[in-house]
């Protein structure tokens, strides 16, 4: 479904990635671990549209999509939660969700896709005339999750989403991430800090490193891997 291959871009003269190369394969999750500050955000960012390739190829459904902008990808289906909790603070929950359909594709789908979304999230049926504000931590996380799932994506990009929750929310939030592959058939790009759930969510794991791919493969080879579990996930 998406291919990346040998991708390098920054930020004015600093470059951050070096030529990582990544596939992700219909229907699975696929993890992209590593310490902080090694370029798994920028990574996530440059196949989004949001910081510009240098070089290198960004293929989504076998279609050349390196230069192109971010709206027609959201269009063509890839959809990214960005880390932290980007919400409307001021505006209800159903209208933050509402805020995600805006595209044509998703806008004939709406009821049917927010049924959907309660049922993943039903605290936030539960909240839907409340001011997105005044939600926990936990419920903002739910909320951007769900506004993204809105736009009827094929292909999901989560970034750190289980960054500064609680245990039980992060538990939480990687059952839900594996009812969405399941239940809704999406594909998940998955950038986590949390190696050990992480790993245990995903179908393929690649690893991060100075803006390079340092390793690959299935769940059980990355921790057969000693040598890389302890210099770059630390357990």
């Amino acid at each position: 479904m998406l291919r990346v291959e040998n991708i390098q871009s920054g930020y004015g003269p600093m470059q951050v990635l070096w030529g990582p190369s990544l596939e992700v394969k219909a229907g699975s999750i696929t993890s992209l671990l590593g310490p902080n500050g090694v370029g798994k955000s920028t990574f996530l960012l440059t196949v989004f549209g949001s910081v510009d390739p240098w070089s290198g190829k960004i293929y989504f459904n076998e279609k050349d999509v390196t230069k192109m902008p971010t709206h027609k990808k959201v269009e063509m289906g890839i959809s990214l939660v960005p880390e932290g909790k980007h919400i409307f603070p001021n505006m209800t929950v159903y209208e933050n969700l509402m805020m995600g359909a805006y595209i044509k594709r998703a806008n004939r789908y709406i009821k049917e896709t927010i049924k959907i979304v309660y049922t993943l999230f039903p605290r936030l049926r539960e909240r839907e005339k409340q001011l997105a504000g005044s939600l926990s931590g936990g419920e903002q996380q739910m909320l951007t999750i769900g506004r993204s799932l809105m736009c009827k994506p094929t292909l999901i990009m989560l970034d750190e989403p289980s960054q500064g929750l609680a245990p039980l929310l992060v538990k939480e939030v990687f059952e839900t991430i594996k009812r969405m592959n399941k239940e809704m058939a999406l594909t998940v790009l998955l950038v986590e800090q949390n190696a050990e759930a992480s790993l245990k969510a995903a179908n393929y794991v690649y690893i991060m490193h100075e803006g390079k791919i340092k390793a690959e493969g299935v769940p059980d080879q990355i921790e057969r891997m000693e040598d890389i579990r302890e210099a770059y996930l630390g357990i």
